[in-house]
């Protein structure tokens, strides 16, 4: 399966569970650790878990084993590796406080003051 589609194969199962704030980071330039990133929330510990769960039975029909699942028990913040897509399904105050997105968009900043 391609990035872009397996990306998509992500958003769709986060849509699909009513994920809040979903986002989508292309860090293919930034990390040789994965093309994209997929953040989203969700609104209890419960909506976390089936939010990952969803992205991870996707994955299996499509063919894709995902390489590891973390934090499923606690579902404070669950992170599905796909390989080239990470998806990331936080509560609202762990992402705050992680803020995922502008350490990533930090990363990018540096990188284009360096060149």
């Amino acid at each position: 399966m391609q990035t872009e589609e397996l990306k998509d194969l992500a958003v769709t199962a986060l849509e699909d569970l009513k994920a809040v704030e979903l986002k989508t980071l292309d860090v293919h330039e930034m990390t040789t650790v994965t093309d994209w990133m997929v953040i989203a929330s969700g609104t209890s510990d419960r909506h976390v878990k089936s939010l990952a769960d969803s992205v991870v039975s996707r994955a299996k029909e499509a063919g894709v084993r995902p390489l590891g699942v973390e934090g499923e028990r606690q579902g404070e913040w669950v992170l599905v590796d796909l390989g080239s897509v990470v998806v990331h399904v936080m509560q609202p105050r762990v992402r705050d406080f992680y803020n995922l997105e502008k350490l990533w968009s930090s990363v990018e900043s540096a990188r284009a003051q360096e060149a």
